[in-house]
Formats: C-alpha cells, structure tokens, sequence
C-alpha cells in the first residue's frame, strides 16, 4: 500500500503549481494575515496554515498546498487500514486505498488548499477510530476521536453533523454499548476544550458563521446544489464506475456490527437533504463505504488474477477518469474547449488572477479606494497588487467585511464586478473603465465583470436604495453575498452584464 500511496502523493505534489490560486486561497492567505481566533465565515485552522505558508515562501503555491496533499494521502491511508479492520487482508487494503485516490472528490479537493479536504481527512481517521471501537478496541481511543472532532471543528463545524450523527446511530443499534465507558464522555470534553477558543469568538462575536450558513441553505452559494442534485451528484463525487461498489458497501455494512455507519449514511442524507446541504457535505462517508465494499469483493476475488486484473482496471480507469476532469493536466489553453469547465467549476477559478489584477491596475486611478464584489477578486488584488502600487482592497463579501468598508475620506473608489444600477445611487458619477478578460475565454466568475471608478461616494445613497445596494453599508448583505470558502462553495453570484 505504501507504494500506491506514494505515488498518490507524487501525483498531487506535482500538479499543485499548475495554472494558479484558487479564489478560496487567496481568501485564505488574506485571512491568514488577520489571525484571529475565528472569522465571520469560518475557524481559524486553515487561514493559520496559510499564514504558516506564506511566512516561508508567499509565492510557493506549492507549498501553500502541501497541506491538502497530506490530508488527501491520510484520507487515502486510514481507508485502507479501514478494510484492516473490517477484515480485509493486503489486497483489500490496497484496492480500498487505490478505490479513495481514483475518486473525484479526493483528487480535485486534494489538489486545493482548503477545509474540505482537511475534513475529508479528519472525518476518515474518525471513521476508522470509530471502527476499531465498534470492533472491540481499548476505549482510551474515544480521546483520540475527542482530539480529532476538536481539531475538525477548528478546520470546519460541519463535521459536528456527521458526528453527531454517528452517536446518534450507534445510540440506535446493538453497538450502543460502545458509548458505555468514562473515556466517551472524556472524548466529549477534550473536543468542546479544543474548540472553546473558537466558540468564545463566535460567541462574542453575535454567531456571524450562523448567518451564513442559513444563507447557504437558502441558496446563496454560487454553488448550492438543489435536492435533486444533491442525489444525483452523489454517483459522481467518487466516480460512476465505483457506485455500484460502494453500494454494495452500505449493504454489507447494513447487515454487519457495523450498521450504525450504513444508518449514518442514510441519516446524513436526509439531514442534508432537509437542511439545504451541498452534495460532497456526504463525502466523508464514501471512504468507508468503499472500504467495506471492496472487503467483500476480494473474497469473491479470491486467487483468480484475472478478476483481480478486472477489478483493479476498473479503478485506474475511475483514476483516469477524475484526474482528466480534476488535476490540472491539460494546457492551460485547452481548457476552454475540454469538458472540465463543465464539470469541474473550480478549475476556472484558478486560471487568470494574474491577469485580472494587472487589468485593476491598469484602470486604477491614482489614490483611489477598490472594492470588489467578492472575496477572490480582493485577494488577488491584495496577494499580486503590491507590485503595482495597489492599496489594500476591500469588499463586502464575508470576512472582507468584517476587517472593515473603504474610509469615508475617499473621494474616487475603483469598483471591481459591482453593478452599474446598483453604483449609480452611491456616486455623484460613475465612469466605465474598462471589463475584465481573461483572454482565453473561460468562463469564469471574474470573466466580464466591470470595472467602474465611482467619485464622490454618497454618505446617504437615499430612501429607495436599501442596504443591499450599499456594497460597504450592511453587514447582512456582506454576509448574504455568497457561501462559505474552502471547497465549492464561496463565489459569488454570476455577474452582472458588462458596462455600457
């Protein structure tokens, strides 16, 4: 397994510099030079590895993104030791361990730095802990899921779902007596020590993150998934070909000690269904579907080489397959007329930020506030914009709010993908300067946006305006502005049509 593994991680090392940041990492490395002990969007975990980053080399995006190939590659190791412990030998450890790294969701979140794949790898080592409990371990080991769930929460407070979900399906199964010893309830309090600081902040800060995730439940997300999707997108997040394999897993769990995770699956299903929840907000559970899947299959297997040529073709061709849609493999200028963009909405957004801010500079008029619409456009502008002369930016999406609105002293703002309508009732004029392109024809959510200088801000935009025409007047409207970073989620709405 170590091999696979290895090259697992070799694959992912080396198609990280490839085509550029994603808009998530310039959130995150804006972040990280605000430490706190939390944001309006998200825990502190993530934005602190990318300060760590930085403060070694800013510009290795590589090594920014070396932390989400060794989640990815722990994500891929703790599936095999899952189908250890579900009584699988060496061929079903490797298999369950290749089966993880074809998928789409591991290669595409393993090759972004962000919380998704750190979930995915949190929620893996507890999965597999949780196993080993279910199948007799000493129970000293619920401490270590009580470190893993704190440390998940500092990363993410999805995970607090599945977990609690989890309790809740042992609580209603056989194995139920698991939960009956001191060191669960111990496990208990080192998470809720572990995420205290976070929860202080939240908690003296209003909840922002509350407000936000009830917005991406309504929808807000530019990449909210609708209840249908939701379904259908799940025969993808590992890849058409594995269905049929982890299927067979949530049956064999079904119908074993183990059925607390088959009812856990089927729980977080509805929950997230009810909830408004994204599609890969089920990843976690897939790796030990897949696990103990692929335990059954090898012992159908048995000594035959050619089924286990079959069955391990299978797989490469599911790694093929994602790799192709999910790692920067193509040249750049062939992405435009590849299916990727299609299928795979963050590859746009890592292609072209370089670009996009030397067309802000060359509009931006000297001594000039900027505002952009979202987050990734004023990280760019704040990562690239210091080699030419560009100030600090600011925006009214998510934590850009939250550090603060452009001075009232401003007299001229270059605004960056905002509406002209919506610009209009702000400024004593508005003037076009210009539309952003990223010359190679992607469709990205930065492609077309307008730039406008705005002179003269308005202190009162007037009775009919409202706040959320005022891009630095609310914070409900900063907050209602897009989903959350660190995945899929976090763009902003599609953008308005380009100046007149």
């Amino acid at each position: 397994m170590s091999v696979l593994v290895s090259a697992f991680a070799l694959v992912l090392l080396l198609t990280s510099p490839r085509y550029g940041y994603h808009r998530d990492e310039l959130y995150f490395l804006a972040a990280g030079q605000r430490l706190d002990w939390g944001y309006p969007d998200q825990p502190p975990l993530v934005p602190a590895l990318a300060r760590l980053a930085a403060s070694i080399d800013p510009d290795a995006l590589w090594l920014l993104r070396l932390p989400a190939v060794l989640a990815a590659t722990g994500a891929v190791v703790c599936a095999g030791l899952m189908a250890g412990v579900l009584g699988g030998g060496r061929g079903a450890r490797i298999l369950t361990a290749a089966a993880v790294a074809s998928a789409a969701l591991v290669q595409g979140a393993g090759h972004l730095f962000g919380t998704t794949i750190v979930e995915l790898a949190v929620w893996s080592l507890i999965s597999l802990l949780v196993l080993k409990l279910v199948r007799g371990a000493d129970p000293r080991w619920w401490l270590a899921v009580g470190g893993a769930v704190g440390v998940g929460v500092q990363n993410k407070v999805l995970i607090v779902v599945p977990v609690a979900v989890l309790v809740l399906a042992l609580l209603l199964t056989s194995q139920r007596k698991v939960l009956v010893n001191r060191y669960f309830p111990m496990s208990i309090g080192l998470a809720a020590i572990l995420t205290a600081p976070y929860l202080w902040w939240q908690s003296s800060n209003g909840w922002p993150q509350w407000t936000l995730s009830r917005a991406i439940a309504a929808g807000s997300s530019g990449t909210s998934d609708s209840p249908i999707m939701f379904v259908l997108l799940q025969f993808g997040l590992i890849g058409p070909l594995l269905v049929p394999l982890w299927m067979y897993g949530l049956w064999r769990l079904w119908r074993s000690p183990y059925r607390a995770f088959a009812l856990a699956y089927g729980l977080l299903v509805v929950v997230f269904l009810v909830a408004g929840g994204k599609a890969y907000y089920l990843g976690g559970m897939y790796p030990v579907l897949l696990a103990a899947g692929v335990v059954g299959l090898t012992r159908w297997l048995g000594e035959n080489r050619k089924r286990w040529a079959a069955a391990g073709s299978v797989v490469a061709v599911n790694a093929v397959l994602s790799a192709s849609l999910f790692l920067p493999l193509l040249p750049v200028a062939a992405v435009p007329d590849s299916p990727m963009l299609a299928v795979n909405y963050d590859a746009g957004e890592t292609i072209g930020w370089p670009r996009f801010v030397d067309q802000v500079a060359a509009a931006y008029p000297p001594g000039a506030a900027i505002l952009t619409a979202n987050y990734g456009e004023a990280g760019a502008i704040e990562h690239y914009g210091a080699e030419y002369g560009l100030p600090t930016p600011y925006s009214g999406h998510n934590a850009y709010w939250w550090w603060g609105p452009p001075p009232d002293t401003a007299t001229t703002v270059l605004t960056v993908g905002l509406d002209h309508d919506r610009l209009i009732a702000l400024c004593a004029s508005v003037e076009p300067a210009g539309v952003i392109d990223n010359g190679l024809g992607i469709d990205n959510d930065e492609q077309g946006a307008p730039l406008y200088v705005c002179r003269e801000p308005r202190a009162d935009p007037g009775p009919n305006c409202g706040p959320t025409c005022a891009p630095w007047g609310d914070p409900g409207s900063g907050l209602r502005a897009g989903g959350a970073p660190g995945s899929r989620s976090g763009a902003s709405p599609r953008r308005p049509a380009a100046p007149p």
